[in-house]
């Protein structure tokens, strides 16, 4: 019996411990979403300025004649960017994405070249599939650190771009929805066609006069190019981790639910089982002292 007390104080300790840590899981799970969600709403504003930037560039003839050269050559290679997760504890995260990715690129017209795998889990669902060669890379820790992983994703789908222009690259993340929901959606990220054009040279000016460009059209134009491109995969990227800490807080919730109800099932049990000692021994010294005072007077002489 006091075997099995030791045994069951040891799983209790352990579960108690195992609770800590899924609380202190939950709550930095939580306090990061809101990290996440805020970079993304602070970056629409700066997504609206250099988007008034591209309709003022594309305004000019100069810049029709910069983008017909910019148009790709015909038959296109088809390469994709799928923003994953590099830890576990996260559900089904990275197979739902994966598994959307993978439909919707088999779909895609062209041959599929090459992904960009952002996190280890996706990068190995990926490369299960036998899509084509992927690329790793880590998922940033923070807010800060997606700045460097976009600068090193344009860098990287610009080299391909510039030995081969006939590049179509798709953009694949999990967008939070409310509370701690998500889906995978995606997105075209090149090339920036004739059918791009129109949709941002149609959107208006927001006063009477368009603004004078002082280093020309086409310093202009490429630099809010680059930067199109960067707010789009920051984006991706920051809803992604939101997503992810979200998929972790829900997991936690489980996980602490379940862990409460072990807890009580091994604190009843334990109960049980010192209930029954203490009945044991009062049996015993009932027992007891029924012999002794059933004895018979010649044996107590």
């Amino acid at each position: 019996m006091s075997g099995s007390t030791v045994s069951l104080k040891r799983k209790l300790a352990g579960a108690q411990d195992l609770e800590g840590v899924v609380r202190s899981m939950k709550a930095l799970a939580a306090s990061s979403i809101g990290q996440y969600e805020k970079s993304v709403l602070s970056l629409h504003e700066y997504y609206r300025t250099v988007e008034l930037g591209l309709i003022a560039c594309l305004r000019s003839s100069e810049a029709n004649m910069l983008m017909a050269a910019r148009q790709p050559s015909q038959g296109r290679k088809v390469g994709a960017v799928v923003f994953g997760s590099d830890q576990g504890l996260v559900g089904r995260f990275n197979e739902v994405l994966v598994d959307s990715a993978v439909n919707t690129l088999k779909a895609c017209p062209g041959k599929l070249t090459h992904i960009w795998a952002v996190g280890e889990r996706a990068s190995s669902l990926l490369t299960d599939a036998a899509l084509c060669p992927v690329s790793l890379l880590t998922v940033p820790s923070s807010v800060e650190a997606i700045t460097p992983l976009v600068g090193e994703l344009l860098i990287e789908i610009e080299a391909v771009r510039k030995r081969d222009d006939s590049w179509e690259v798709y953009v694949f993340h999990n967008q939070p929805q409310s509370g701690v929901i998500y889906q995978p959606v995606n997105s075209k990220l090149l090339p920036l066609d004739s059918t791009w054009e129109a949709k941002i040279g149609e959107k208006p000016w927001p006063t009477k006069m368009l603004p004078n460009l002082l280093d020309g059209v086409s310093v202009a134009l490429e630099a809010f190019l680059r930067e199109y491109l960067f707010v789009l995969l920051f984006q991706a990227s920051a809803e992604s981790l939101a997503s992810e800490n979200a998929s972790r807080l829900a997991a936690m919730q489980r996980a602490e639910k379940n862990i409460d109800g072990i807890l009580t099932n091994l604190n009843r049990t334990l109960h049980r089982i010192r209930q029954e000692s203490i009945d044991e021994e009062l049996f015993d010294v009932i027992s007891g002292f029924e012999a002794l005072t059933t004895q018979s007077p010649a044996k107590r002489v």
